[in-house]
């Protein structure tokens, strides 16, 4: 294919014939999601599953790659599948327009996939994902807040037992203590103190009940180490 010649002349034919194999799943498809979803995509990855049940909306503008005026109101699968597509029109793209409930997570996790890029912004779901992911023995990216923070050069990725200062992290940590997990989760995670002044409660919907403000390029960076882990993982393996 000789729109990833760049691609190949920088990890030959042999780590491009990887990546073309691998099968990628994508759980969200929001701020960090999209991104993430663009970038595996641009690499050469040969089959990806993307999964969201939101619609564009005006609030997504600011930071969400298939959030345009002209897009809202669209389901952000269906906008993302004809970007992808356009991207590689070869790609083996599946594409689930569903929320990802607790029990359903358990289910979509299978040894299928080479990798799990987790973008979920809900607590449950998250950490259903991720437990699933574990105790199944699948390899997973797991996306923390990327809310309330300004500075790129603060994303880190690291085992999740040993991020700080992250909200979301914190939470999630507690509760993967309580399961007896200690260790061997991915996470990319921003190091930056975030101030509670730009949180606002929500409804509780979708098991979110809180959310940060945000600017246009943190979600995007937080999609690149995602994606990123993964696709040097798939090189070397």
């Amino acid at each position: 294919m000789f729109w990833l010649e760049r691609t190949e002349l920088l990890v030959k034919p042999e780590g491009l014939a990887k990546l073309q194999k691998a099968h990628v799943l994508i759980v969200g498809l929001g701020g960090v999601g999209s991104y993430a979803a663009e970038f595996v995509a641009r690499a050469g990855v040969g089959s990806l599953t993307i999964v969201d049940a939101d619609t564009v909306s005006l609030t997504n503008i600011n930071r969400q790659l298939p959030a345009l005026h002209s897009t809202i109101g669209q389901e952000k699968t269906a906008v993302m599948a004809a970007r992808l597509r356009d991207i590689n029109p070869d790609l083996n793209l599946t594409v689930l327009t569903e929320f990802l409930s607790p029990e359903r997570a358990w289910e979509l996790i299978t040894p299928a996939y080479d990798y799990v890029i987790d973008c979920i912004d809900s607590l449950t779901p998250k950490l259903k994902l991720i437990l699933a992911a574990k105790r199944k023995k699948v390899k997973l990216v797991s996306c923390m807040g990327a809310g309330g923070a300004l500075d790129p050069s603060q994303i880190k990725v690291a085992d999740l037992m040993k991020t700080y200062n992250c909200p979301l992290a914190k939470s999630i940590r507690k509760r993967l203590k309580n399961e007896r997990i200690h260790s061997g989760i991915k996470a990319v995670f921003s190091a930056e103190i975030v101030s509670k002044e730009t949180m606002q409660r929500t409804e509780g919907l979708d098991y979110k009940k809180s959310f940060y403000g945000t600017i246009s390029f943190m979600p995007a960076a937080f999609g690149l180490h995602a994606a990123a882990t993964v696709i040097n993982y798939l090189l070397k393996n």
